[in-house]
């Protein structure tokens, strides 16, 4: 038993639940023990057993996204540490704050042959926001202050703007096993108590510089409000009361947050998308000023539309202080919590009595297209985007919709319209990838219920591992496999054309039975081939406990020559809309 090795581990993991982090999620190693134990010992932390590191390090992060706060990871040296890395990627590209806790070789055992030792110092590069190699374990109060110390200015760094992971790496010396007992916690109390509270505030405008934008964007009749993915519980409200007195429609991306909820819809326009397709409505259809929230979003259209009109005058908000701008063409990046700008630039605007003509136009192009695109729900075939009309009206209120990348997201874009329900939309878009999307979904599962995931086969197989998180923690949660057999974004890339190598090296089919593995993870599964199957599926599993899979199988080219007939008949009914009214 090692006395300095379990007060200052203790220290540090109960500073860490002082400073709001109750969950963990550990994978097993020996070098990690004293770590494990306390963990598991602390009253205030609940500890998650991940076998896997990578699907254990996206398991985290689906529980620091759906809880907004962070979550610590434990794994032992070596390798372990290293299958971490995309789950770090996606976490600093998308602000979800990690605390990342290494087990190391102590120093003398580094880079001399060692078993299991490799350089672990700054593992993750620039994509954890902060980096430090621990001290080696002394029991003095000096040391424990450090220990305290460190841990809250972890979390601290986690959360801070813009929020992410960071790393703590900790060289440990043999014997690894800590002497902790009821006592240790009041023992390290007495020894050294709470090191310190970290206070953060929120970015914010002077009274003269939102006079300046009110000045501004009151000379500007034509604009937008664009939100991308932006998970902030009182931002609708803010945001549709702003659209309101600005006469601004809002393209609202399905991260945003707005197209499902109480707050009202006027002004909400789901379909920009398949409008913007065309070039010649996104030219008749241009603003003068844009005013963008939260991270770019899904729709291609959209960005190169930006990127193809720098005269447009775009104002990028961004309460954490980053720079998500890929167009290149922004007037200006304000750095001010959203909540407040919107609020705060509302009250000086004056309320318009009726509509503006460009708003009712946005309205009415909306609605047409919408029109057209919910056509495919009266249809019998096996259609993808069908999926996400389908779940509009078949989840329960307070949802969690997890939406995997590739081609779900982007028919979630499409097909998800606006509906009065408590949807809460999220996904992993900060690194766009699509892996560890199951262990991210079951981890949000954690914290809300009912979850229904829909992903794709490619993307489903890619974290496999990632089901067992579900039998260890009975955890309850749905999945929809929508399985076209291969990798179905690339029918819709140049790549298509290729027919000699494109199976090979883009379709990529796998055929494989996703039953048998399901069976294997004791999960319940369904094959829906009908809509009534569907339907029924989703209505059962979501009111049962347990995993559910249900794999509804489609035609990768079927499905191409489907949404591109869509988006013709888009274009073709907005147009002549448009010419009606003499805009075209």
């Amino acid at each position: 038993m090692n006395d300095d090795l379990t007060l200052y581990v203790a220290a540090f993991v109960d500073e860490l639940a002082k400073a709001g982090v109750r969950d963990v999620v550990v994978s097993p190693g020996s070098r990690s023990t004293p770590f494990a134990i306390v963990m598991a010992e602390h009253p205030d932390m609940q500890v998650y057993m991940s076998i896997d590191e990578r699907s254990a390090s996206f398991f985290a992060l689906g529980i620091a996204k759906a809880k907004r706060k962070p979550v610590a990871l434990l794994c032992t040296s070596g390798t372990a540490a290293a299958n971490y890395f995309p789950a770090v990627v996606e976490a600093y590209y998308s602000r979800v704050p990690l605390i990342v806790l290494t087990a190391d070789r102590p120093h003398e055992l580094r880079d001399v042959g060692a078993p299991q030792a490799i350089d672990q110092i700054h593992i993750y590069g620039k994509h954890a926001k902060w980096f430090v190699d621990m001290a080696l374990p002394e029991s003095g109060n000096g040391m424990l202050r450090y220990a305290r110390m460190m841990a809250a200015r972890a979390a601290a760094m986690a959360m801070t703007a813009p929020r992410g992971p960071v790393h703590l790496n900790f060289p440990l010396r043999e014997p690894l096993v800590p002497a902790v007992t009821e006592q240790t916690w009041e023992q390290i109390e007495a020894k050294e108590p709470s090191y310190v509270q970290v206070t953060i505030g929120k970015k914010t405008l002077g009274d003269e510089q939102f006079q300046q934008l009110y000045e501004r964007l009151s000379h500007a009749e034509k604009g937008w409000i664009i939100c991308g993915d932006i998970d902030v519980p009182e931002f609708a409200e803010a945001v549709t009361t702003l659209a309101e007195k600005l006469q601004y429609p809002i393209l609202a991306d399905p991260l945003s947050q707005l197209r499902s909820g109480m707050h009202t819809k006027d002004y909400i326009i789901e379909s920009y998308d398949a409008i913007l397709k065309d070039d010649a409505l996104a030219k008749e259809l241009l603003p003068d000023v844009v005013i963008r929230f939260g991270a770019m979003p899904v729709s291609k259209p959209l960005s190169l539309l930006l990127k193809n009109h720098p005269s447009i005058e775009q104002i990028v908000v961004d309460g954490e202080g980053g720079w998500r701008e890929p167009t290149f063409t922004a007037s200006q990046m304000v750095y001010c919590d959203e909540v407040e700008f919107c609020s705060r630039l509302a009250k000086l605007v004056t309320h318009r009595a009726v509509k503006s003509e460009w708003v009712q136009t946005w309205q009415a192009v909306n609605q047409l297209a919408k029109e057209t695109l919910l056509e495919v729900g009266k249809e019998s075939e096996m259609f993808e985007g069908r999926v996400f009309i389908e779940l509009a009206e078949l989840l329960p209120e307070r949802s969690l919709l997890f939406v995997g990348n590739s081609m779900p997201i982007r028919d979630a874009d499409t097909f998800f319209m606006g509906n009065n329900k408590q949807i809460r939309v999220i996904a992993n878009r900060g690194a766009n990838g699509i892996d560890g999307v199951v262990s991210s979904a079951l981890g949000a599962s954690v914290v809300e219920e009912p979850v229904v995931l829909v992903i794709g086969d490619l993307s489903f197989y890619h974290d496999l591992n990632g089901l067992l998180a579900a039998k260890l923690h009975r955890l309850n949660a749905t999945i929809i496999v929508i399985n076209n057999n291969g990798g179905g974004i690339f029918s819709f890339l140049p790549q298509a054309s290729y027919d000699k190598h494109f199976e090979t090296l883009f379709g990529t089919p796998t055929d494989l039975q996703f039953e048998h593995v399901v069976r294997m993870y004791d999960g319940h599964y369904q094959k829906a081939d009908t809509w009534d199957d569907f339907r029924c599926c989703v209505r059962q599993s979501v009111e049962s406990k347990g995993l559910h899979v249900i794999e509804l199988c489609t035609l990768r080219q079927e499905n191409v020559v489907k949404h591109r007939l869509l988006w013709k008949n888009v274009s073709q009914g907005v147009s002549e809309f448009l010419k009606k009214r003499g805009t075209l």
